[in-house]
């Protein structure tokens, strides 16, 4: 997919929420609606969609939009506190949360993917600013090497619903990735520190600091941000691996990862809105691959639907079994 469309579906809402900041009104609302909305009319709009075949590796974008969690963070916490008021603060809250859970999980995921110290770092710290800073290590340590077995938290059985799975995910991935890190540094001997601490130190910074600088309304608003945020990722894990499972193989091992391993989904705009996050398996087969390289496997299963529109069934528990379980492979 051409870089202009993701720096289109991704800048557009980063824009609009500056736009709401200053202006409130019709402008807070649109930056709602082009985070929340937009992708189910523009999916649609096939004709619209950019040709396959530029091969970047959009490090330029990733930067900006990592940079921007920051500037954006500071700017929803000073709007909620000073700006926003009635129905254009929930609107404000909303459409930040989503900003951050739609475009900025994307980005950070990629950034932790980076072979670059600097863009990795900076992956890092934005997981630490909405409280996650564990699945920097769970997600390339425990997810990547265990997903689709029972050792990996974030890699749902088929019948389990998103909120049992909410609460299992971020309590397995926080200790799965925790052992999975002091396992290196006993390794290294003392010369290296678990980033655990500079994780938990981090959070706990950012706490302390919102609450100086904007106080008790402040803080509120930034562990529901945070919260939204993390929920939305770990909606998509949920979904991307709903009851898929690689088969035992003699010595207690797994089969290796494949294509059929991960849910995908279609949908032009809704894929570089999340930067390709969609196009799952591949990222599997190839975690350092740049997402604008990111292909759909011809044998990889897909979604009846974009991913935030599976993101929205799967908090329906009984919905989402009616939807998916006669989709799954037989066991």
């Amino acid at each position: 997919m051409r870089l202009a469309a993701f720096a289109i579906a991704t800048l557009t809402p980063a824009v609009l929420l500056i736009f709401g900041v200053l202006w409130g009104g019709l402008w807070i609302w649109a930056a709602l609606v082009s985070v929340a909305f937009l992708w189910l009319f523009m999916d649609v709009l096939t004709a619209l969609a950019p040709a396959e075949g530029e091969f970047p590796a959009g490090d330029g974008l990733l930067a900006l939009l990592g940079c921007l969690q920051f500037s954006h963070l500071i700017l929803a916490l000073w709007a909620l506190t000073e700006r926003l008021h009635g129905l254009d603060w929930f609107a404000g809250l909303v459409a930040f949360g989503l900003f951050f859970g739609q475009i900025g999980n994307p980005a950070a995921h990629e950034l932790i993917h980076r072979a670059d110290k600097r863009l990795m770092r900076l992956g890092q710290l934005i997981y630490i600013a909405f409280l996650f800073g564990h699945h920097s290590s769970a997600h390339r340590l425990v997810h990547h090497i265990h997903v689709a077995t029972p050792a990996d938290p974030n890699s749902a059985r088929k019948g389990l619903g998103f909120w049992r799975f909410l609460p299992r995910a971020w309590i397995g991935s926080f200790r799965a990735g925790y052992a999975a890190e002091q396992a290196m540094s006993a390794r290294a001997q003392g010369k290296r520190v678990n980033p655990y601490f500079w994780y938990v130190t981090g959070e706990f910074a950012c706490i302390v600091v919102v609450l100086i600088v904007f106080g008790w309304l402040g803080l509120l608003a930034y562990l529901l941000m945070a919260a939204h945020a993390q929920s939305q990722l770990l909606v998509s894990d949920y979904v991307q691996h709903y009851g898929l499972r690689r088969r035992p193989q003699p010595g207690g091992r797994f089969e290796p990862v494949g294509p059929q391993h991960s849910w995908n989904a279609r949908g032009w705009y809704s894929s570089a809105m999340m930067l390709n996050a969609p196009r799952h398996s591949d990222h599997h087969a190839h975690p350092s691959r740049p997402y604008p390289q990111l292909t759909l496997p011809p044998e990889a299963p897909l979604l009846p639907a974009p991913l935030p529109a599976m993101a929205l069934i799967a908090l329906v528990p009984p919905l989402w079994r009616r939807v998916m379980n006669p989709r799954l492979p037989l066991s």
